[in-house]
Formats: C-alpha cells, structure tokens, sequence
C-alpha cells in the first residue's frame, strides 16, 4: 500500500545554533502503531533500534505511551526523570535537552506519566497535529527515527502518524486482530488526507507467533489479503527472552546470545527495512 512522494521536511533555524535537518530521504521515520495492546510493540521498537545500531546506524527512539514501558525496558527509570518527551511536545522544550543515550547506543526521548495529560494539553493548540513532526526536527541528524506509538488511535497517534515516512503494525495473529487493523487504517487514510500526503505502510509484522498452529497462518494471510498490506518476514516467535531482557535494561539483542531465534529474527526484519527501497 503506497502513497504520494512524503511532503518535504523546512529546515530547523540556523539562527538559534541548531543543526540543519536531514531531509526525509535521508532520515526515515518510522512510527511503530497498534491501537490493541499486547501485542509487543515496544519490544518491536526496542529491538529493531538496537538491530540497526549494530548495522552501523544512528537510531532516536521517542517514547510516546504514558506507560513508559520503552523507557523503563531500556534502562531508565521514568520517576528519576525531571524532563521528558511531555514537556517537548506541549512546553516546546528543546529535544536535545531531554535526549538520553543508552547502554546500547540508542538515543531516546524518553516518557513518564505527565504524558498521559498531553492529549488533553494539546487537544485545543492550533497545529497539534504537527508536535512530533517538530521534535523529530528539532532533534538533530539520524539515520533512523522510531515511534512507540500509545495503544490508542488519539492525539499523540495520529501526531506521530503525521511527522512518520512510514507506520509498521505489530500483529499478534489472532482473529480479533482484524477489528484493530481496519481501524488503524482508517486513521492512517485521515492522516494521508489531512496531514500527511506521503505516509506509506510499509506493513504487518507478525509478533508472538506461534507457527505449530494453522490459526496463525490463517490469520496472517486473511489480513494480509484483506487489507492488501505487505507481512514482513520473518516473523517473531514467542519467546520467554522478551519478557526478561527488560529486567536487564536492554533489548533482548543484547540480553541474549546471537543464536537467540527472536534476536535473530529482529535482525533480519532490521536488515529488510535498511535495504528497502527509498520512495
């Protein structure tokens, strides 16, 4: 499913001594979204920013759920934070200023739980469509931009939709996954209609898979046909080392061996989006 060529990015102003953007086709934003919960999205992002820190890229994570669990699961405690990504996006607070850098080199704006009053701060501003898109901007030269997108289809959402290149969907493969893929795409069409022209879905990524069963597959390729979206291979077999690498403040990249399956397979879909094709 592809759209229009992405809006061009401005420039940030040289004036207050910040480093002039990337445009789009050399940074790629990639929003991580899923309205159901559970269904690993956090360790989705987690994992394919440390997979492509190892391929040599630089990688800003921005936690956008008010549970933190992307902050907390890298290492960093939410209640030991005096800033963070809430005060960037409706204190216009300089992103520079709140970025933290990871044991495993990821950069990240990080959350806490005054992100949970954004929607409410920001549902009368003029432009709040566009507060992402600022911080993205504002936050200096990357390779990658990642979005943990909140398990809801709001105001930080449908922001994150709007300052992305491309939304990748997490998909735990079960039957009730079909009422939240539609929804989502019908938030991503807004998006594309109102805000931003160039939004593509790069497609479903199966998680917590469990390939013995024939409801998996079964699930998988419905939605796939359904919804005519691209599955990114492989898929992420269930594993108990998800669970436990947040224990340990880091990915499970680098909580497990190499010959760990769901490590390697976050390698691999890391690998596929590096090489995939600029629009």
């Amino acid at each position: 499913m592809w759209a229009a060529a992405p809006l061009p990015r401005p420039e940030s102003g040289t004036g207050s001594g910040k480093i002039a953007l990337m445009s789009a086709s050399k940074t790629r934003v990639l929003a991580v979204a899923n309205q159901k919960g559970g269904v690993a999205k956090t360790t989705t992002v987690a994992s394919i920013g440390a997979a492509l820190v190892e391929l040599g890229q630089s990688v800003l994570l921005i936690d956008l759920d008010p549970q933190a669990c992307l902050t907390f699961s890298l290492g960093i405690d939410p209640e030991d934070l005096d800033t963070s990504i809430h005060h960037v996006l409706t204190r216009g607070l300089d992103p520079t200023e709140v970025i933290v850098t990871t044991e495993e080199g990821l950069d990240l704006l990080p959350a806490t739980i005054e992100l949970a009053r954004a929607e409410a701060d920001l549902l009368t501003r003029t432009g709040r469509e566009f507060v992402v898109r600022t911080a993205v901007e504002d936050a200096g030269r990357y390779d990658w931009v990642l979005l943990d997108c909140p398990p809801s289809l709001g105001v930080l959402t449908v922001a994150a939709l709007t300052a992305a290149d491309g939304v990748l969907i997490p998909l735990q493969c079960e039957t009730l996954s079909h009422r939240g893929v539609g929804q989502l795409l019908d938030t991503v069409h807004d998006v594309r209609r109102f805000t931003n022209r160039g939004l593509e879905v790069w497609g479903v990524l199966p998680t917590l898979y469990d390939g013995r069963t024939n409801h998996a597959r079964t699930v998988l390729d419905t939605i796939a046909e359904t919804y005519d979206l691209e599955v990114i291979e492989p898929p992420i077999p269930k594993t108990i080392r998800f669970a436990e690498a947040p224990a340990a403040g880091r990915s499970i990249l680098g909580t497990t061996p190499r010959s760990n399956k769901g490590a390697q397979a976050y390698r691999a879909v890391a690998k596929a989006l590096l090489e995939r094709p600029r629009r």
